[in-house]
């Protein structure tokens, strides 16, 4: 693909925003961030970030990554859990502001099109994505492309039913993965299990670095945590046979105190078991990059999508 100018890209976050150009490995070589405002003054502040940090080279596109469900078309950000936006046309008013094609991508997508690029994903044709944060994101990579579905809005790997009945989701329906298995699910297993000083709650931060030093009850819970989660991603490699599973977001930095048992969570579970090959399960190489590389490359990549 021929560069035609700089490729910038944007994460849009519930408290900031981050902006960089990257170059042709992914690497970002120059960058600039803002506090998040009000909703309605987010496009101006996105394109003062690319203005200052472009300063006055020539501009080939602008990929923003915002969590929530995205249009097909990429351009719209229908709803979002952490700003008020609903109907939103972001890619239009920023690219009105800036002269050049924006495109808008779920921030969980970018970060997995940046680890198939860059990061733990290259040269994999078949690749699945999961970040584990606050919540539990992910993005599909079939064939070399990036998933997104009939509507825009695919992969949302932290909605697959793990509990029938269980308990209540964000998203209004029962049993969610992200219940069970993301950074929040964490710190609620160690209620009543692991105190902090004087009996406060531990963070799931603080889970990870105790159970980097033994400490039992962080090793126990962090061993469960993992083998649910594994388990949930054994649905989605029996329906999508990836090559290999990216393990990203902020619980992943427990390293194999987290990937050992999402392994063996996932041979436990996976259909066929020991009589078919399965994924390798690795940790994702970009950090909280991830989503603003993505981004980037998306903007000018015209075969990203399936």
């Amino acid at each position: 693909m021929t560069r035609r100018g700089l490729e910038v890209g944007v994460d849009v976050g519930g408290t900031k925003i981050a902006a960089g150009v990257i170059d042709a490995t992914g690497a970002i070589v120059r960058s600039a961030r803002r506090p998040t405002p009000t909703s309605t003054d987010i496009p101006a502040t996105i394109a003062d970030l690319v203005r200052e940090i472009a300063a006055g080279q020539e501009l080939a596109a602008v990929g923003i990554g915002a969590a929530g469900f995205i249009s097909a078309d990429r351009q719209t950000v229908l709803t979002a859990p952490n700003i008020d936006w609903n109907e939103a046309p972001l890619g239009q008013d920023v690219s009105a502001l800036l002269g050049v094609p924006v495109v808008v991508e779920n921030d969980a997508n970018a970060a997995a099109w940046a680890e198939h690029r860059f990061g733990a994903g290259r040269g994999a044709q078949q690749m699945l994505a999961v970040t584990v944060g606050t919540g539990v994101g992910g993005g599909v990579v079939v064939d070399g492309h990036l998933v997104r579905g009939a509507h825009g809005i695919a992969a949302e790997v932290g909605h697959i039913r793990f509990e029938r009945n269980g308990l209540l989701c964000g998203c209004g329906l029962y049993g969610c993965l992200e219940q069970y298995a993301s950074g929040t699910a964490l710190e609620r297993r160690a209620e009543g299990r692991l105190q902090g000083p004087g009996g406060a709650p531990v963070s799931g931060p603080e889970i990870t670095r105790l159970a980097s030093i033994q400490d039992p009850a962080a090793c126990e819970l962090l061993a469960e945590f993992g083998h649910d989660l594994g388990e949930g991603i054994a649905t989605l490699v029996a329906v999508l046979d990836p090559e290999v599973v990216v393990i990203g977001g902020g619980v992943a930095e427990a390293g194999d105190r987290l990937l050992e048992p999402v392994r063996r969570g996932l041979a436990a579970f996976l259909t066929g078991g020991d009589e078919r090959p399965g994924p390798r399960v690795v940790a994702a190489e970009l950090g909280n990059q991830a989503g603003l590389v993505g981004a980037a490359d998306l903007a000018t990549d015209p075969d990203a999508d399936a």
